[in-house]
């Protein structure tokens, strides 16, 4: 099956399981509750900068569809530093242009959407 047809394979199916009530979106997860890095994070974010990682601010493309589908630029990425780790790590915050922001900790497996 070609890359394409996969994509669109796995899309039709999470919005199929979506209409049946057999997926919801992603879990929550308040700010206070959120690894120190990934609140410095947020706070760097809504500083505007600076930001370590040359990826920082990049276009998240939701390939995965966990999070909700939108516009092609609508996501974007932040590194959320590992302590001990001398890589980007796993952990990540996703920010929506509607505001949203998700918090991964497993590279993209899976989301929680962070409550003010």
């Amino acid at each position: 099956m070609g890359l394409r047809l996969r994509r669109a394979f796995v899309g039709l199916l999470l919005a199929t399981l979506a209409a049946c009530g057999a997926a919801s979106g992603p879990d929550e997860i308040g700010r206070g509750a959120l690894p120190a890095e990934a609140r410095d994070t947020l706070e760097r974010i809504e500083r505007g900068g600076p930001f370590p990682y040359r990826k920082d601010g990049t276009t998240f493309h939701n390939r995965e569809r966990l999070l909700p589908v939108r516009g092609r630029d609508y996501y974007r990425e932040y590194t959320v530093p590992t302590p001990g780790r001398r890589d980007r790590g796993a952990r990540r915050i996703v920010t929506g242009a509607g505001g949203e922001r998700y918090y991964t900790d497993d590279h993209y497996r899976s989301f929680k959407r962070v409550r003010e």
